[in-house]
């Protein structure tokens, strides 16, 4: 087809043409993937098996682009047995609640739940506010029951301070809803602010905007700033293998994350 539209007619058309191209190519995506073996919990697509990315195979919804960790926090959303304390009715409804880097996946969930809904980013031009996590002067202590931060702590200049402040904008009772990319167990946390080198950063820490790549001591790197951590990672085996909650076959990448896990970080006091 491109052959046959002549380059001028195809300049002319511009983001158009590339829409056009990416919707005829998630059509045939889609075509292909046809079946009701595997179902996403985001938007409810169904087929045969998900969509790949670059490290983990298997595990990408070719209709949302949901990923592992939105749906892992989709299902506990929607209600896990043991954790019914983590279910949207439990935490979402009506709290007040501050999203930062908010995924297209669940934005617009949270916000019909929540009481009040503010979305948050560094440079992200489709946010309520542009905040730094780990220095946020622009909101008062105490300010909101719920926090969520999905794949951001791994960019910011200091983990330390970011649970800092995640604890002081909390409420008393707040709670924060965290994922990171995570090294394989068993590891430690790789940071090293000397690395500024892009292509050195994404051989080390996984992609060029990263300052560090999280070991198994995430739990506890939160807690030193007074966070009591529950970690969820084990789901009833049908709910892991209908919504592929991991992915189906573990990736050999060195930095791979094959067991991902939700925090659900409180303030105590």
């Amino acid at each position: 087809m491109k052959e046959l539209i002549p380059l001028p007619i195809r300049r002319a058309l511009g983001g158009r043409w590339d829409r056009w191209r990416a919707a005829r190519a998630k059509a045939r995506l889609l075509a292909a993937l046809r079946g009701d073996a595997v179902e996403c919990n985001v938007c409810g697509w169904r087929g045969r098996a998900f969509a790949d990315d670059d490290w983990h195979p298997g595990t990408v919804c070719p209709s949302c682009g949901s990923q592992v960790r939105h749906r892992m926090l989709a299902a506990i959303l929607d209600g896990v047995p043991g954790l019914e304390e983590f279910s949207e009715n439990s935490l979402i409804a009506g709290r007040d609640v501050l999203h930062f880097a908010p995924e297209r996946q669940l934005r617009e969930r949270i916000r019909a739940r929540a009481g009040r809904y503010v979305t948050a980013d560094f440079d992200r031009g489709d946010c309520d506010l542009r905040l730094d996590l780990s220095a946020m002067p622009e909101v008062a202590e105490g300010s909101f029951d719920v926090l969520i931060s999905c794949d951001v702590l791994e960019h910011v200049p200091s983990d330390a301070r970011a649970f800092a402040e995640i604890f002081r904008v909390l409420r008393p009772g707040g709670t924060a809803i965290l994922t990171v990319p995570q090294k394989d167990p068993p590891s430690a946390t790789d940071e090293d602010a000397s690395v500024t080198d892009p292509r050195e950063r994404e051989r080390r820490f996984g992609q060029k905007d990263h300052v560090r790549m999280f070991g198994c001591d995430f739990a506890a790197r939160a807690e030193s700033a007074g966070l009591a951590v529950t970690t969820v990672a084990a789901f009833p085996p049908e709910t892991l293998a209908r919504h592929v909650l991991a992915p189906p076959e573990p990736s050999p990448r060195p930095l791979a994350t094959n067991h991902r896990r939700i925090y659900f970080a409180r303030r105590s006091g």
